[in-house]
């Protein structure tokens, strides 16, 4: 036999929020363990803004983490020349080359490949 409860319906919806409450603060702090092991990092809303408004992706993240372009090259063992090209979207670069870059920002390469 299963038992039941009769409570307010007020109390019942304070119970839910109550529940959903605890779901965002365990999502929280599940961030904040991965931003502590470094696994996940805070972007800032204008790299995010730039990145929505449809901007070379390449572009975005390496001048958000302080690169030039002859920089990015020589980290990723690549040309400055391809960097210009993928970040002007004339070409979209090898997936050995774009692996070589995401790599070079710390980044997966899904943060950099233009869809």
């Amino acid at each position: 036999m299963t038992e039941t409860v009769t409570i307010p319906k007020a109390e019942y919806q304070r119970l839910c929020g109550v529940e959903e409450d605890l779901a965002d603060i365990q999502a929280g702090l599940a961030v904040e363990a991965r931003v502590d092991a470094g696994t996940e990092e805070f972007v800032p809303e204008t790299v995010v803004g730039r990145l929505i408004d449809g901007e070379s992706p390449l572009r975005v993240w390496r001048e958000y983490r302080g690169l030039s372009q002859a920089a990015l090259a020589r980290a990723a063992n690549t040309s400055r020349v391809q960097i210009v090209d993928i970040e002007a979207g004339r070409r979209t670069g090898s997936v050995h080359t774009l692996r070589r870059l995401a790599d070079a920002l710390g980044l997966g390469l899904d943060d950099i490949v233009s869809v």
